[in-house]
């Protein structure tokens, strides 16, 4: 059965933006998008909020098109486009690039998307991340520790009053300073 892996950047201190929404602070190098390529490549499915969905729809559709961009970035277009999307909306109404919207998170729609074929699917979005959370939907966890301290803004995790045990699987230091944890559900 395919696991839901939530993939999130996050500041050292915890945020996944700054109080205007700022993400200026991403240690984004060609080592790194290398890496978000070969892991993403191989996922079956984004499932995205809204807000996730519209910043990822306002910049990959078209971040190939320049011939002069042909790193990991532009590569990275191709596997957006063409990869199934999920976007979880009460006010989108339609959404381009092999994109299904969805109006709610129901559990059982989501177990059976999670036994169809094909790899993991990939979570964005904190708070579509604290719906499947809250419905104990989330099986793994790829955190990606920014080396920045920003002082506030929108944490990774909302406050929740179920404590969630988690094992490590895995770690990865990235040669700009951002560090990789990956985490399944323990028991799982």
């Amino acid at each position: 059965m395919r696991k839901i892996v939530y993939w999130m950047s996050m500041s050292l201190d915890g945020f996944i933006e700054g109080p205007r929404r700022e993400i200026d602070w991403h240690q984004g190098d060609d080592e790194l998008h290398r890496h978000f390529n070969e892991e993403l490549a191989g996922m079956g499915a984004f499932l995205d909020g809204r807000v996730t969905h519209e910043l990822m729809a306002d910049f990959w559709p078209e971040a190939d098109r320049d011939p002069a961009d042909d790193g990991p970035m532009a590569e990275f277009a191709s596997i957006w486009r063409n990869m199934p999307k999920y976007v979880h909306s009460w006010t989108l109404r339609r959404a381009d690039w092999n994109t299904t919207v969805v109006r709610e998170v129901v559990p059982e729609e989501v177990r059976a998307l999670k036994e169809q074929p094909g790899g993991d699917l990939a979570l964005g979005g904190a708070g579509l991340a604290a719906s499947f959370a809250a419905l104990d939907l989330i099986d793994a966890y790829r955190v990606y520790v920014h080396p920045v301290l920003i002082g506030r803004g929108k944490s990774v995790f909302p406050e929740e009053e179920n404590r969630t045990a988690l094992r490590l699987t895995g770690s990865r230091t990235f040669g700009n300073g951002v560090v990789e944890l990956r985490y399944e559900r323990a028991g799982r």
